[in-house]
């Protein structure tokens, strides 16, 4: 990578987009770099203040089943290329604006042919990944807020980890949170269940320990939740003795 190129990757690097071989050329480069580090502050400040403009004080409920999900979810962000026509160091820069816009929302306008098809669908992922967080995110604060929520909290088969269920009938939904429960081993994966009155519902895998889950599929008349561990993917029906069981009571 070239001095030009590095010059480009200003938006960029501010946003965290850059793949680890980019960021570790741009560091060595930003050491000697006066005009770029300018950028780099310059662009960490903006989003400073987009943020700050934005943010609001969540409700404690929904502050607490974000950090709940974070452990399930693993970042990603699109790799970078080089820029197709980086500016001359000694002629006219692109605007600042137009720059951090193109870094901030991650289209990175850089290569062209395959290289360019496989970041635009990178990109794509990764915005599905964060839409589909952030909806179940919001669920989870609903089933917090609904006036008729109601939980129930027990430990796991032979006391290592904590499961928690909250209900809303109005709302027809369930989710569960996870705590301290050994992470499955390979080729294994938790898996959670409606009981309809004896008969298992899969409601969805939990890929960890810790973290929290939207349950697939209406409440309905179920009267329990439990929680199984199953070969990866998951099981048409219980193939152990649940590890909690928690009763919508």
């Amino acid at each position: 990578m070239s001095a030009a190129d590095l010059h480009t990757l200003t938006g960029a690097y501010a946003t965290h987009a850059l793949d680890p071989a980019e960021r570790s050329a741009f560091d060595h480069h930003l050491a000697s770099c006066p005009a770029c580090a300018q950028e780099v502050a310059e662009f960490a400040a903006t989003l400073a203040r987009l943020g700050a403009a934005q943010a609001v004080r969540p409700p404690e409920a929904l502050k607490a089943a974000v950090l709940a999900a974070l452990p399930t979810v693993r970042q990603e962000g699109p790799r970078t290329a080089p820029a197709s026509a980086p500016a001359s160091r000694t002629g006219r820069r692109p605007a600042r604006w137009t720059k951090f816009v193109l870094a901030a929302c991650l289209a990175v306008t850089a290569g062209a042919g395959g290289l360019a098809v496989q970041q635009h669908r990178q990109a794509e992922r990764a915005r599905d990944r964060v839409t589909a967080l952030q909806q179940q995110t919001d669920r989870l604060a609903g089933l917090f807020t609904a006036p008729d929520a109601r939980t129930v909290t027990g430990t796991a088969a032979g006391g290592v980890g904590v499961g928690t269920v909250v209900w809303s009938h109005s709302r027809g939904r369930a989710g569960f949170l996870a705590s301290g429960l050994p992470a499955p081993a390979a080729g294994t994966t938790y898996q959670l269940w409606f009981d309809d009155a004896g008969t298992m519902r899969s409601a969805g895998l939990l890929p960890g320990g810790d973290g929290a889950l939207l349950l697939q599929g209406p409440l309905g008349g179920a009267t329990r939740v439990g929680l199984t561990l199953e070969p990866a993917g998951g099981s048409p029906q219980p193939t152990a003795a649940p590890l909690v069981l928690l009763p919508l009571a």
